[in-house]
């Protein structure tokens, strides 16, 4: 118990009952009530500091371990849906599925106003619990003009409870040296997090949006607990691909103008003409196979009791490196020796080393078969490790390599087998396999004569593709969405004239291109598949029902102006008509009117206008193939007001509009728990 708290509870034995009673009421008018501490973490943005709160429930976490277990050394709480680990003792917060700047944590108090942009930034802990207590002492004893010296010289005066400042050190020198004063601008001194204008978030953007759609849309199944919530993992393959140094080659010669607008240029060319370099387009596959396969590992082991299932998501050249994933991925019910074979997650679920401890006594390397069988890796995963792996798992560089060279070459072995088989430019293979006709478009998924029984076999789609060795995924995603996507341009430029509609990825049965209106790098996929009908694509509903208001106004006076135009044309003709002939019998003219207005009804009922049109599209089914599981592919966004003003303008913030679209939000949750049953509360319009 504190000095203070002592006078209080034991008064002066010389106070009178009048004082005593004054002591009582002051002290119940001036009650003090410990601040309420809330956990930020640091960022470093633009070479400056920035601190954000966590979540109120992490927050909470993580005050109920720093209560509760102070002393643990090694105490770790996951934050953010496990995508973070705080190391509480250590104040550090880590990233788990990605590389990131380990993070500064801080339990926060008390607060001040930067002098750049306004953003309240936190004291340290140990000062926050000094001016907490002079706080304390101030407010029991109501005596204020309190004044701190902090850490770095600056002073920080405590008036009352309503007005608390900070003033950066000021110097002034005399006989007895410089000491620090309050001079200059003063900033605001908050204490608590109530008392500053900040947001605390759930999480960051999609899964903050998804979250929101999830209790507007979807808030029926979770109160049942039908549904859990959906994490989104970011597979970062950009960055070690651009670790090469060709970035700054190409800074050096980008002319200075638009800078904007050349950046992203730079960036998506640049990836465009990685992906089609030999050399580059098999480090990128393998980055990305192996990135997906790490995180689902990782998410498993630290979700151990998940039983839902994978979608994968990408945009711009992203969807297109997984979308030659997919098409190159092996059904593992029906391998090319029609042996039946468990699935790829099977294989890892098992456990199954027999092989890989084989394979290590072959190189000479028995003494890390340990490691392996802690890791669980079968020799399916073996074939899919990369050498940042290996290097994450212990293993030296020279067995790395040792490792690395005996997979990769018992791939080529086995890649030179099957291509025996197969004649080259033949899309057919068997000895009685019929050759293509001349003049006949290469499809994508075109059916094959096989001499094996009569067993299904896929088409080698990699027409046009640059020659890569495809990592096989450990899991099968359900659905594949495409943002933003070229796909249907680079099939196209590979010389693929159609996909057949009978065609399906291996191993993933749903395939959604969603794409903005204005995206100048969105192509559709669906006239490919059906390239002799024309229909507009799927409208993606607005995600609080009904078209965004202005698309209806568009087509309301779309249709107004039409239905003008017609009536006017009517009445001219019948105008016309009634100069240009005798007088006729009015009975027989009112016929001739009559009738001319029935061809008018006939004729603008056999040229309707163009948005009329769409509906009747959008209502007919239209048979689109197998690549969605017999469903539409193709979903436009709507485009918002401001947009509709200049389309050229907003053609960049097009193609970047995906991860923060509600729309696009709403379809994924959609079709992800349409996959277990669960609708939206109220379909959408």
């Amino acid at each position: 118990m504190s000095a203070v708290e002592q006078q209080q509870a034991e008064p002066s034995p010389s106070s009178n009952s009048s004082n005593s009673f004054e002591v009582v009421e002051a002290d119940a008018a001036n009650k003090y009530e410990a601040v309420v501490p809330h956990w930020f973490y640091c960022k470093v943005i633009d070479s400056r500091e920035r601190w954000f709160p966590f979540s109120r429930q992490d927050s909470e976490k993580l005050e109920e371990a720093h209560n509760s277990r102070k002393d643990d050394e090694q105490l770790i709480v996951p934050t953010e849906g496990g995508r973070y680990d705080v190391h509480l003792k250590k104040r550090l917060c880590c990233a788990m599925y990605w590389e990131e700047e380990v993070s500064e944590v801080r339990r926060c108090t008390w607060f001040y106003k930067g002098d750049k942009d306004n953003k309240y930034i936190p004291y340290s802990e140990s000062f926050s619990e000094e001016l907490e207590e002079t706080y304390m002492i101030a407010i029991t004893l109501d005596e204020w003009k309190k004044k701190l010296e902090s850490p770095t010289r600056e002073i920080i005066i405590l008036h009352n409870p309503k007005l608390m400042v900070h003033y950066h050190p000021v110097t002034t020198s005399d006989d007895w040296g410089s000491t620090p004063t309050e001079q200059g601008r003063p900033r605001t001194v908050k204490r608590g997090v109530e008392n500053i204008s900040v947001d605390i978030p759930c999480v960051n953007d999609f899964r903050n949006v998804s979250l929101s759609m999830l209790q507007a849309h979807f808030k029926k199944a979770q109160e049942q607990q039908q549904i859990g919530r959906v994490e989104f993992l970011p597979v970062n393959w950009h960055s070690p691909l651009h670790s090469t140094g060709v970035d700054v080659d190409l800074e050096r010669i980008t002319l200075p103008s638009i800078n904007r607008l050349r950046h992203f240029i730079n960036d998506t060319i640049l990836d465009v003409f990685f992906y089609n370099s030999p050399t580059y387009c098999q480090t990128i596959v393998d980055t990305v196979a192996s990135e997906m396969n790490r995180l689902y590992r990782l998410f498993l082991q630290r979700n151990p009791d998940f039983k839902g299932g994978v979608s994968i998501a990408g945009h711009s050249l992203g969807s297109l490196i997984l979308f030659d994933l997919l098409t190159n991925q092996k059904d593992s019910s029906e391998d090319e020796d029609g042996n039946k074979e468990g699935s790829q997650m099977g294989a890892y679920e098992q456990g199954d080393v027999g092989g890989v401890k084989e394979t290590l006594k072959k190189l000479e390397l028995s003494e890390y078969c340990s490691v392996f069988e802690k890791e669980r890796l079968d020799t399916q995963a073996l074939a899919l490790c990369t050498e940042k792996d290996l290097k994450d798992m212990g293993i030296p560089l020279g067995p790395r390599m040792k490792i690395l060279h005996y997979v990769r070459t018992k791939e080529e072995k086995q890649h030179a087998r099957q291509q025996a088989h197969v004649p080259a430019g033949n899309d057919y293979e068997g000895e009685d396999a019929p050759k293509p006709e001349s003049g006949s478009s290469p499809q994508l998924g075109s059916s094959r004569s096989m001499n094996d029984g009569g067993k299904r076999q896929y088409l080698d789609v990699g027409l046009g593709q640059v020659s890569a060795n495809y990592p096989q995924l450990i899991y099968k995603p359900e659905i594949f969405f495409a943002f933003g996507s070229p796909i249907g341009m680079f099939l196209t430029v590979r010389g693929v004239k159609r996909i057949d509609p009978n065609y399906s990825l291996p191993t993933c049965k749903g395939f959604f291109n969603i794409f903005h209106p204005f995206d100048p790098v969105a192509y559709r996929i669906e006239p490919m598949i059906v390239p002799d009908l024309e229909f507009e694509p799927m409208l993606l509903p607005h995600h609080k029902g009904r078209k965004r208001m202005h698309l209806e106004l568009k087509e309301g006076l779309t249709r107004m102006g039409m239905d003008l135009k017609n009536n006017l044309l009517g009445s001219l003709r019948i105008a016309w008509q009634s100069f240009t002939r005798s007088p006729l019998l009015a009975v027989e003219a009112a016929a001739t009117e009559n009738e001319a207005e029935t061809s008018l009804e006939k004729q603008t009922d056999m040229k309707p206008e163009e948005p009329a049109a769409t509906l009747k599209e959008d209502a007919a089914p239209i048979n689109v193939g197998m690549l969605n599981g017999g469903h539409r592919i193709d979903y436009v966004l709507q485009e918002k007001p401001i947009e509709s003003f200049n389309e050229y303008l907003f053609a960049l913030q097009g193609h970047l509009c995906y991860w923060e679209s509600e729309d696009t939000v709403l379809l994924i949750l959609k079709e992800i728990y349409q996959t277990q049953g669960v609708t939206l509360d109220q379909p959408l319009q």
